[in-house]
């Protein structure tokens, strides 16, 4: 059998590459659509968002204006007895969630047996610390030092000095004891 081509014009399979040509152009149309619907979307919303813009800038205009008038209408003085009385205020609240029981709690666990308590004065400082003054007796100045090394040791107190010391009548060391106390974060639930 003889596989040859005797045409005088090779055959070309004309229709498939008519065929592929027409889906190519049909994608093409497909996409230049979609670009075109794309194209006037973004415009309108351009256009939108440029007027929302506008408005926006005027609004923050005014308001700029509108609180530079309030800023110009405050009296300094009284500002100023506005945020003191805040500071109090806040000053007050922070005396009332002071923990009294976890103080003891942390003292009790560190105080060894021959040192007694005979005051504990927490102040609160004007940036928000408590200072806790201890005044102690105890036998010798050995165990008012172990325990401001386990005060210290603790993590709740912090800057422990001794600033004052006596002998009083009975022939007992008389302590102040001066530390800022870290009050232990309050659980959140």
């Amino acid at each position: 059998m003889l596989r040859t081509n005797l045409a005088t014009r090779p055959f070309y399979n004309e229709r498939a590459v008519q065929l592929a040509l027409a889906l190519v152009a049909i994608i093409v149309l497909a996409v230049t659509a979609f670009n075109i619907a794309e194209l006037v979307r973004l415009n309108a919303s351009q256009r939108t968002l440029g007027a929302h813009a506008a408005d926006s800038e005027s609004e923050a205009g005014r308001l700029r204006q509108e609180a530079a008038t309030i800023r110009g209408q405050i009296n300094a003085k009284d500002l100023e007895t506005v945020a003191n009385a805040a500071r109090e205020a806040n000053g007050i609240i922070d005396q009332r969630a002071f923990s009294w029981s976890e103080l003891f709690d942390q003292l009790e666990q560190t105080l060894p047996d021959d040192v007694r308590i005979k005051v504990v004065d927490p102040t609160l400082t004007s940036d928000g610390q408590f200072v806790i003054r201890i005044a102690v007796e105890a036998r010798r100045s050995e165990d008012v030092d172990q325990f401001i090394e386990s005060l210290e040791k603790t993590g709740s107190f912090r800057d422990v000095i001794t600033p004052q010391e006596s002998s009083n009548d009975k022939g007992l060391l008389e302590a102040i004891i001066r530390a800022t106390y870290i009050r232990p974060e309050a659980p959140r639930g």
